[in-house]
């Protein structure tokens, strides 16, 4: 892991928009769109891969470069979606992980049901 973090990211990401007059463009809309076509082209590159190829894709070196590329565009777009809308990525995430905690317990493989309704927040 980089010692870089998400806020340099996000303040990285807001000066390389800002720089090329950007940001108006930069909607949820446009930029989950974007982002949605980048998780695209991702799942090319893994598309027809075995379970056994996928697992060792890193090990080719121009397979690894794409994936390297494709998963970079996909940190970028969730990054600038995320700091659109105000959302603490980190924070949403562990967040998320706790809620995934309470419903799949371990040693169980069928889900808590929530009530009908019920969000947990």
């Amino acid at each position: 892991m980089s010692e870089r973090d998400l806020v340099d990211l996000r303040d990285a990401l807001r000066a390389f928009a800002a720089a090329r007059d950007w940001d108006s463009y930069h909607t949820p809309k446009n930029l989950v769109m974007a982002l949605s076509a980048e998780v695209g082209e991702l799942t090319d590159l893994f598309q027809w891969l075995t379970p056994d190829e996928a697992k060792n894709a890193m090990k080719d070196p121009e397979l690894a470069w794409n994936v390297r590329d494709e998963l970079a565009d996909v940190m970028h777009y969730l990054t600038r979606l995320a700091d659109k809308l105000g959302v603490d990525l980190v924070e949403a995430a562990f967040a998320k992980i706790e809620r995934n905690e309470r419903r799949f317990p371990t040693g169980s493989l069928t889900p808590v049901p929530l009530e009908k309704g019920y969000e947990e927040r």
